[in-house]
């Protein structure tokens, strides 16, 4: 039996216990002949690349015991020629192989990682761990364990299309708002509306009987206008061939109802040669024509250098003024009118030009060349009226008829009271050449001849403003799907 390390007797010494440990790194216990024996076993040191090596290794027999009766203790002596024995530690088996040989290699070998054969050792080795040996089993036979890792099959990944999915399966798409959110549960918005509201506040949030009727149309008049857009920049001229019947009027109404309710930016061009007022008619002026942005063009490298140059009102429509001097803005021609529209083309998604009465002009051929949508407005008068019939008739015969088909005509009230001519008829004469009239009411807000603050509108005005952007969007969405 051997003797409890923690209680000595008075023949450790002559059982080969050593009296210090201190100078050896990896030692333990076993049993040889009956007797004690203290071995050294170094392990090999790891490498930054043995992540992949097992913790087993198995020696090749030349490791080295100490001496178990006379030798001294610091003495290492080689073990190969003794009795063969095997050592086994925590995780590592060491068997001496002096005359023993590999097992044949078998058939699925591929899998198996080859066993790695320690060194023999001449001396105590640092930095080794510590392990206990038992020597047992002198007449096991000399063989290498060679160790098996079988390695998982690969897996392969493979992407399935929704419909590739079982019957019973559901996919994503399936979990929708709608279906998982129980409507008893869902809080409405305040309702819209003097009694409807009233009746919500006085029932403490418990009935919610929904928008008034006229609430509901003001936001199926939003999401009208706030149509997306395909495509890139729409270009919709605002003309007529008679002066004085509120085409800038109409120019700019149909801007600030447009960028009041989209979320994209429009700008509005003033393209007069003549001395044009549509700047005049927003809050705010920056001070730039269309002449400065026609020499800086080739400088305008992002949305805050054109910020620069054109006027922004309350609703965020943008305006870029002619030029004050009429001998100046003679001169901006079609070759201009193209290059302000390119620029305006980069940054807008809706471009409203403001025209000239002169319909042979060369900055109204290079608008029309550009138009997506034709606004005409007319007066409500017998000549105004007139005239407004003739731009169609030129549009038609000089190759536009398309346009004119899907034009809008906006039948614009400049004079208060109730006018000489039967409106009635007149939309019906235009409606019968274009998509679209809509008919503007007289407001005094407009007629002052100062900026106009689309807050400050009528109800009337702005839903008939609204009306007008609602067609022209409709009119631009139907274009696209049919390009």
């Amino acid at each position: 039996m051997t003797p409890d390390r923690n209680n000595p007797t008075p023949d450790d010494p002559e059982n080969g216990v050593l009296d210090s440990t201190d100078s050896i790194d990896t030692t333990g216990i076993g049993i040889i002949d009956g007797a004690t024996a203290q071995v050294e076993v170094a392990l090999p040191a790891y490498a930054a690349d043995d992540d992949d090596v097992d913790d087993d290794v198995v020696d090749d027999g030349r490791t080295e015991l100490l001496e178990q009766d006379d030798a001294p203790t610091d003495e290492v002596i080689d073990t190969a020629a003794s009795e063969p024995a095997t050592i086994h530690t925590d995780d590592v088996t060491v068997i001496p192989a002096e005359d023993a040989a590999p097992p044949a290699p078998a058939a699925d070998d591929a899998d198996i990682e080859d066993a790695v054969i320690v060194p023999s050792v001449t001396g105590p080795q640092p930095a080794t761990r510590r392990a206990a040996h038992h020597l047992d089993d002198v007449d096991a036979k000399h063989a290498v364990e060679r160790l098996r890792h079988p390695r998982p099959a690969d897996v392969s990944l493979q992407s399935r299309r929704l419909d590739d999915f079982e019957a019973s399966r559901e996919t994503p798409d399936l979990l929708t708002a709608d279906r998982l959110l129980d409507p008893a549960h869902v809080v409405r918005p305040e309702p819209e509306g003097v009694w409807q509201h009233l009746l919500y506040v006085v029932s403490g949030h418990r009935l919610n009987l929904g928008d008034s009727k006229r609430a509901r149309a003001r936001k199926e008049m939003d999401r009208r206008i706030a149509a997306p857009l395909t495509g890139g920049a729409k270009f919709v001229p605002v003309l007529s061939r008679k002066g004085g019947v509120g085409k800038t009027t109409v120019t700019t109404l149909l801007g600030m109802a447009l960028a009041d309710a989209r979320e994209d930016r429009v700008i509005a061009v003033d393209a007069n040669p003549d001395r044009g007022t549509l700047a005049e008619r927003v809050g705010s002026t920056s001070g730039k024509t269309v002449r400065d942005l026609v020499r800086m063009r080739g400088e305008v490298v992002g949305f805050n250098d054109l910020s620069a140059v054109v006027a922004r009102d309350e609703t965020r429509l943008d305006v870029l003024a002619s030029d004050a001097d009429p001998r100046v803005s003679e001169a901006f021609n079609d070759r201009d009118y193209h290059d302000v529209a390119a620029v305006a083309a980069h940054y807008y998604s809706v471009v409203l030009t403001d025209t000239g009465t002169g319909i042979v002009h060369s900055v109204m051929e290079a608008t029309l060349e550009l138009a997506d949508q034709l606004v005409v407005v007319a007066g409500m008068s017998v000549d105004e009226a007139r005239l407004a019939s003739e731009t169609l008739t030129w549009l038609e015969t000089n190759g536009f008829a398309e346009q004119v088909r899907g034009a809008v005509v906006v039948l614009n009230t400049s004079r208060p009271g109730t006018p000489l001519v039967r409106a009635a008829e007149l939309e019906a004469h235009f409606r019968s050449r274009v998509r679209t009239v809509v008919r503007v009411p007289y407001d005094p807000h407009i007629a002052a001849g100062s900026a106009i603050s689309f807050r400050e509108l009528r109800p009337e005005t702005r839903l008939a403003a609204r009306e007008v952007a609602a067609a022209v969007v409709e009119g631009l969405r139907a274009l696209s799907a049919a390009a």
